[in-house]
């Protein structure tokens, strides 16, 4: 990077770092530290949620996904506006009327508290892990930058966070939020509005979309429901129709089960529309997010096709990871990966002559010209990719340990090779601000929950709300330690964007059945509950190990389990359960 991006960069990291410890320097009790005493306004509990969800990984990874795959990946939000709605409706009043600091005390009540115990365990798992790979993201973008031990940046990334949100708590996290998300959506346009300005001259940005979409990179929806031909015993063919990851069924209804997992039950989520001062300013953050997020993810994937586009008149690097591409040079088959690119050059030089060809042809509306320039610059897009998959081939040869998944790395190469300054550290400041929002959202909801829910409740009960609200520091620092720590062996998860909502999607669907069941099955009662999710995630990690299944279904297959089998259990516990608590 030059002079100026390194200014624009450290000036805001520095900025954002104080800005929390001040925002943050008058919380003084525990009622403040964790949901900023109840005092939010609607705005900034939408961007706070926005902030929180929207990790680097998201400004990180998804331009790469759609860079790769193309824009089929924003199906996975379809389900969240619905879900939003239902929240709204349900989830907020109730924890609003109660006066939770999480969400998991509303279970004790409902429930019993192993019930409670089991989901908040459940959340602290998951929410610890997906975190070391929230901080993770960013951390690559220094390491291969700089040169520095990729260590070294976690620990400098993660250690900023956990400072001012061990300082500030909920306050601080959401203050920090708000401006992290403006300043993070103003560096993303501003990388959009560069990489149009970028085309070359003759390439409007029409032709570009053109190109784009016949080589498959504009395929946001699609309605096909795809069964395979080949198929085992225990998942009969209808069933491989689940194992499409990105459609919009798997989307809407999938991603609904996700989005009423994530925003419904855990406490990253949770908190922030807790920190409402109203029911009515809660439900306006959660219903502002689920009118903006799907435009925005959309937004954010276009901007990955538009790069592709961009590759299509610019030559790209035949693997866009700096760092491996350096080891495969330096090692003694440089000279084969030489060849390698070399051919890869002369593939793209065809492939590009071939895309101003189909630009001529439909410029001219010569329909048969068109086809044939199409089904040219398809055979040459596959002539490219196959020199490629024998680059990365050689690679893994050279390096058995080689990281050999670029798709985090596609974004990242071009703001490096092709921004002028000042963007560059501008965008930089998006992607580390986006990472810093969600990991100090986690990192104060798992103090929340490790606080209220496990050592004021089961190990410590009865000692001050001071005893308590210094702990809940102590538990930040705790696992900002921990999601440091994971954060080491996140980049061996493949593509970033994907791993974070497996993780999520293997235990979501348990919580959320646990959640529909306390919401609207007045009559089940605890231990059928805390059954049926056992069994639950069981049959989650199942369709994980032994299927095909797509993981977004995992949500829908863990949360159907839980409320069934419960429902069915109900009967012979309740009665016992009802006898116990009279005596």
């Amino acid at each position: 990077m030059r002079p100026l991006d390194w200014i624009v960069l450290c000036a805001a990291l520095a900025g954002i770092v104080l800005y929390g410890i001040w925002k943050g320097r008058r919380s003084r009790d525990l009622d403040d530290y964790l949901v900023a005493d109840r005092s939010m306004r609607w705005h900034h509990v939408a961007l706070s949620i926005m902030a929180t969800q929207a990790s680097a990984i998201t400004f990180l990874s998804t331009p790469g996904q759609g860079f790769a795959d193309g824009m089929r990946f924003v199906q996975f939000y379809l389900g969240l506006p619905v879900a939003m709605v239902v929240l709204s409706v349900t989830a907020v009043p109730i924890y609003r009327r109660l006066k939770v600091y999480t969400a998991y005390e509303y279970l004790e009540g409902r429930f019993d508290l192993k019930t409670r115990t089991l989901a908040a365990f459940l959340f602290l798992l998951q929410r610890a892990l997906s975190t070391g790979v929230s901080i993770y993201a960013p951390s690559v973008i220094l390491s291969v930058i700089m040169g520095w031990d990729i260590r070294l940046v976690i620990l400098l990334i993660g250690g900023m966070v956990t400072i001012y949100t061990a300082i500030g708590g909920a306050r601080a996290v959401d203050n920090t939020n708000f401006q992290q998300f403006l300043i993070i959506m103003g560096g993303m346009l501003v990388a959009f509005l560069t990489l149009i300005w970028l085309l070359p001259p003759d390439v409007s940005f029409v032709k570009a979309l053109r190109v784009a979409g016949k080589l498959g990179r504009l395929n946001a929806i699609d309605f096909t429901f795809k069964t395979d031909a080949h198929y085992h015993f225990w998942q009969p063919r209808f069933w491989t129709g689940f194992n499409e990851q990105y459609n919009f069924w798997s989307g809407l209804i999938g991603g609904c089960f996700l989005a009423l997992s994530y925003f419904g039950t855990d406490q990253s989520q949770v908190q922030r529309y807790l920190t409402g001062e109203s029911v009515t300013q809660s439900r306006l953050g959660l219903l502002f997010n689920g009118l903006v997020k799907v435009p925005m993810q959309f937004f954010i994937l276009f901007i990955g096709a538009m790069v592709f586009a961009f590759y299509q008149f610019t030559q790209p690097p035949i693997f866009h990871n700096p760092v491996e591409v350096g080891k495969i040079l330096s090692s003694p088959r440089a000279e084969e990966f030489r060849t390698l690119e070399a051919r890869y050059g002369e593939a793209f030089a065809a492939k590009r002559d071939e895309a101003r060809r189909l630009m001529g042809a439909i410029d001219a509306g010569a329909d048969g010209e068109r086809a044939q320039a199409e089904a040219a610059l398809q055979a040459a897009q596959q002539r490219g990719e196959t020199i490629r998959a024998d680059a990365i081939k050689l690679m893994k040869e050279n390096d058995p340990e080689a990281n050999t998944s670029d798709t985090n790395y596609v974004f990242l190469n071009f703001v490096i090779h092709y921004m002028p300054a000042g963007v560059v550290g501008l965008v930089f400041a998006a992607v580390f601000f986006a990472s810093m929002s969600s990991t100090a959202s986690a990192l104060n909801a798992l103090a929340s929950t490790t606080v209220i829910d496990v050592f004021r409740r089961l190990v410590n009960r009865g000692e001050s709300d001071r005893y308590y609200f210094i702990f809940s520091k102590l538990a930040t620092v705790f696992w900002g330690v921990f999601a440091i720590t994971f954060a080491e062996y996140a980049g061996q998860l493949g593509s970033l964007i994907e791993a974070v909502n497996r993780l999520g999607s293997l235990f979501y669907g348990t919580m959320l059945g646990i959640f529909l069941l306390a919401f609207y099955f007045k009559r089940v009662r605890g231990t059928p509950v805390f059954i049926a999710a056992i069994a639950g995630e069981a049959v989650v990690f199942a369709c994980f190990f032994f299927t095909q299944i797509a993981f977004l279904w995992y949500n829908v297959v863990g949360a159907l389990v839980v409320i069934a089998l419960a429902l069915l259990l109900n009967p012979f516990f309740r009665d016992r359960e009802m006898e116990k608590g009279k005596g």
